[in-house]
C-alpha cells in the first residue's frame, strides 16, 4: 500500500509542476514589473490625499487597482502577440511560446478588468471605478491597437494611461480630481517618453522588425536623443511643483532637484553623444525607474502623516481674503481703530 501511495504520488508531480508553470504565466501577463510600478504610484495617491480612509477598504481598493493594471497587461500581450513573436526581447512571453492560448488570454484579461473596476467601486467610489476603467480602455485600445502600430508619438499620448494611477488612487481616498493629483499625473506624463525611448533606443532594430514606429526607428537616433533632453527637462520643473506649491516638504524637493538634475544631465550626455552608445542610453533607462520611485517615496515619507491640504481655487484674492482674516484675529483692537485698513481691503 505505501509504495502503491509513493508511486501515486510521483506521477502526480508533472502535472502538478504543469499547473505551477501555467499559474506562472498567467502571472506573467500581467506585466508584474510595470503593474508594481504602477501600484506604487497608486498607493502613494491614496496615502497623500486629504482625509482619513478605513485601512481595510484602502487595501481592497490597492488590490482592484493592481488587477485593473494586471488586466491591461494581458489585454497588451492578447493583442501584440504577432508583434511579440518577432521582437527579441518579447519572443518568451507566454503566448509566443505558446503555453497560454491567445483565447485564454483574451478571458483571463477580461475578467480580471471587469472583477478589479467592480470591486474598486464598492471599496472606494465610482469616479474611481470609472478612471480605472477609462485607463484601462485607453491603454489597450487607444494605445495597444491603435496608436502603437501608427504614431512615433504613441508613447506620448499613450503614456496618459500609465499617468493615472496615482489619479485613481487620490480618488480612491476620496479626494476628488483636481489640482494636486494633476500634478502627480503631469510628472509621470513627462518622465515616460525618456523613459521608453531609452530603452528603444537600443532596441531599435527589433521595433523595426515587427513594423512598429517607434521614435528611433523613424526619425533616428539624434531626434529621439534630443526629444529625451527636452522632456527630461520639462520633467524638472513640473516635479518641483509639489514642494513648491506648499504641498510636500523639504525631502520632497531635494530628491526632486536631485534626481531632476541627475536625469538631465544624463539625458544631455546620451544627446551630446551621436554614436550609438548603447551604454548611456541604459543608464539613462534603468536611472529613470529609480528615479520614479525616489520621487514617489520622498512625496509618501514627506506627506505620509500630514495629508495635502485641499488647494484653494480663488487665486490671488482669496489668498488675500485669508490673510487679512488672520491678521484681524491676530490684531482685532488695531483693526478696529483703523478704518482706513479696512477700506483698503484689510492689507
Amino acid at each position: 500500500m505505501k509504495d502503491t501511495a509513493v508511486s501515486l504520488s510521483l506521477a502526480q508531480l508533472p502535472s502538478r509542476a504543469l499547473s505551477g508553470e501555467r499559474a506562472a504565466d498567467f502571472l506573467a501577463l500581467t506585466k508584474p514589473r510595470v503593474m508594481l510600478l504602477a501600484v506604487f504610484t497608486a498607493l502613494v495617491g491614496l496615502v497623500v490625499a486629504p482625509g482619513h480612509r478605513d485601512p481595510l477598504l484602502a487595501l481592497v481598493a490597492m488590490v482592484a487597482i493592481a488587477a485593473g493594471a494586471g488586466a491591461a497587461g494581458v489585454l497588451n500581450m492578447w493583442y501584440d502577440a504577432d508583434i511579440d513573436a518577432v521582437m527579441a526581447r518579447t519572443s518568451r512571453r507566454p503566448i509566443p511560446r505558446g503555453t497560454i492560448a491567445r483565447g485564454e488570454a483574451l478571458a483571463f484579461g477580461l475578467v480580471l478588468a471587469c472583477s478589479a473596476v467592480v470591486i474598486l467601486g464598492f471599496a472606494a467610489n465610482l469616479t474611481a471605478a470609472a478612471l480605472l476603467a477609462g485607463t484601462i480602455l485607453f491603454y489597450v485600445v487607444a494605445y495597444t491597437m491603435w496608436l502603437k502600430r501608427r504614431t512615433p508619438q504613441n508613447i506620448v499620448i499613450g503614456g496618459a494611461a500609465g499617468a493615472l494611477p496615482p489619479v485613481i488612487g487620490w480618488a480612491a481616498a476620496g479626494g476628488g480630481v483636481g489640482l494636486e493629483p494633476l500634478i502627480l499625473f503631469l510628472i509621470i506624463f513627462l518622465w515616460t517618453p525618456p523613459h521608453f525611448w531609452a530603452l528603444s533606443l537600443n532596441r531599435a532594430d527589433d521595433y523595426g522588425r515587427a513594423g512598429v514606429p517607434m521614435l528611433p526607428v523613424v526619425a533616428g537616433r539624434a531626434a529621439t536623443t534630443r526629444q529625451i533632453l527636452i522632456y527630461s527637462g520639462a520633467l524638472l520643473p513640473i516635479s518641483l511643483l509639489p514642494w513648491a506649491l506648499g504641498l510636500a516638504g523639504a525631502l520632497y524637493g531635494l530628491a526632486a532637484a536631485v534626481c531632476g538634475g541627475t536625469l538631465v544631465l544624463l539625458a544631455r550626455q546620451l544627446d551630446r553623444r551621436r554614436d550609438a552608445d548603447r551604454g548611456t542610453a541604459q543608464r539613462l533607462f534603468a536611472f529613470s525607474i529609480v528615479y520614479l520611485f525616489i520621487l514617489f517615496a520622498a512625496l509618501l515619507a514627506s506627506n505620509g502623516s500630514d495629508r495635502w491640504p485641499p488647494m484653494r481655487t480663488g487665486g490671488a484674492a482669496s489668498i488675500a481674503v485669508d490673510w487679512a482674516q488672520a491678521s484681524s484675529m491676530a490684531h482685532p483692537a488695531q483693526t478696529a481703530r483703523d478704518p482706513a485698513t479696512l477700506a483698503r481691503g484689510g492689507i
